[in-house]
């Protein structure tokens, strides 16, 4: 698409953009089958690709899925014709907007959108992992991956899966003999490395935060996820609820020179947050009111944090409501329908492989700044929306 042309649909918009969902397969676990797609899709990549376990909202990252990943698998696209369904990448209008998009401080300091945010729902929970901090991912040329949680009821609301409890690090008695012990014998026996981790039951409406370098196993609730823009982890369970998890998994996120080296491998493990014994008065997030009217109520349901943020936004049912905020953002609409400035709203209820949907839009910082009108189109339902923040909105709160 022509430079002119991405800048009529952003015009057109009037700053804002509407994304087309972004289906990520797994090769591990199983789906949890609620991310309202249709049962028959759940597999529409290919057998040998695994399930669709996961849906990225505003990325512009690839997902890392092995050799047989798309060249752009796991990046959001933008709907720039309705009529003929047609679409562009989302990065090239980053790259064409720039400021105009994202604002002047990301661009200075990261010369684009430095994040995203996902869905991710799996039946069972997630293997005791980790992701890079900055400096261990920039060995493998690649971004860390701080992260935040938010468990929403509308995802969540018929099922928590099979183990609705997630642990976060390694208990405080922990010794790094005993981790080390679990990583010598990843090819030889289950090493039962969450015997030594703690686990906490999931609040749904509540969330965490987890930094880089911290060993984790989430649970198995469909799960909104603000990240920093990279998909680098390093698995260091090697059987989840009678799953085998292969080598590579320990090692596909290490240097070349760091493959077969374990002292490198569980440098990765930043001990002391790993280890922190107030660990939930820390990382813990309940939701934090911005603000609360007869239109609608405004939720921090990620924040206290230098990497990430994300809102939800309830509009009253047959309100209409102006939403303001001072950085520019994804929605996700996960409840309702209505209007979302010039566009029409809605959250689906069952998808196709293919289908459009109208629950995703990107909010440049000047259209955020002056407000985006949301109109619930509904008398008897709220209108719930989901938005993830990159590290550039002053408003969000500092502390737990």
């Amino acid at each position: 698409m022509s430079k002119e042309m991405i800048r009529k649909v952003f015009e057109d918009g009037e700053g804002v953009l509407q994304l087309t969902p972004t289906w990520v397969p797994r090769g591990f676990n199983e789906p949890g089958r609620r991310l309202r797609l249709h049962p028959d899709d759940y597999y529409a990549l290919g057998m040998d690709r695994g399930g669709i376990c996961e849906r990225w909202l505003g990325s512009l990252a690839k997902a890392l899925n092995g050799p047989k990943t798309g060249e752009t698998e796991g990046m959001s696209y933008v709907l720039t014709d309705k009529a003929s369904k047609a679409t562009e990448l989302f990065k090239d209008f980053v790259d064409e907007l720039g400021a105009d998009l994202i604002g002047d401080s990301l661009m200075d300091k990261y010369g684009t959108w430095p994040t995203f945010a996902k869905l991710y729902d799996y039946d069972k929970p997630l293997f005791h992992h980790l992701h890079l901090t900055e400096e261990k991912a920039n060995k493998i040329g690649m971004h860390g991956k701080p992260e935040a949680y938010y468990f929403p009821p509308q995802y969540n609301c018929s099922y928590l899966g099979r183990f609705p409890l997630t642990y976060f690090g390694f208990d405080p008695s922990t010794t790094k003999e005993e981790v080390m012990e679990c990583l010598k014998n990843y090819d030889v026996k289950d090493t039962r490395i969450t015997e030594l981790s703690r686990a906490y039951r999931i609040q749904l409406g509540t969330g965490w935060y987890t930094p880089a370098g911290v060993i984790h196993a989430p649970a198995s609730l469909v799960t909104y996820e603000p990240q920093w823009n990279s998909d680098v982890n390093t698995i260091m369970e090697n059987v989840t609820m009678g799953e085998v998890n292969p080598h590579n998994l320990l090692t596909d996120c290490a240097p070349e020179e760091e493959k077969d080296d374990l002292d490198a491998i569980f440098a990765q493990i930043d001990w002391e947050e790993s280890t922190r014994p107030d660990y939930k008065e820390t990382y813990f997030r309940a939701p934090k009111t911005r603000c609360e009217s007869d239109e609608a109520v405004e939720k921090w349901v990620a924040y206290a944090n230098e990497w990430v943020a994300a809102k939800e936004v309830t509009v009253l049912p047959g309100q209409s409501y102006v939403l303001k905020d001072a950085a520019c953002y994804c929605a996700l609409v996960s409840q309702g329908h209505g209007t979302f400035g010039k566009f029409e709203c809605q959250a689906p209820e069952l998808v196709r492989y293919e289908d459009l949907t109208a629950d995703e839009f990107f909010v440049s910082e000047a259209a955020a700044k002056k407000g985006i009108k949301i109109t619930n189109g509904s008398s008897y339902e709220p209108l719930v929306i989901l938005q993830n923040f990159a590290n550039n909105n002053p408003e969000v709160p500092e502390t737990v």
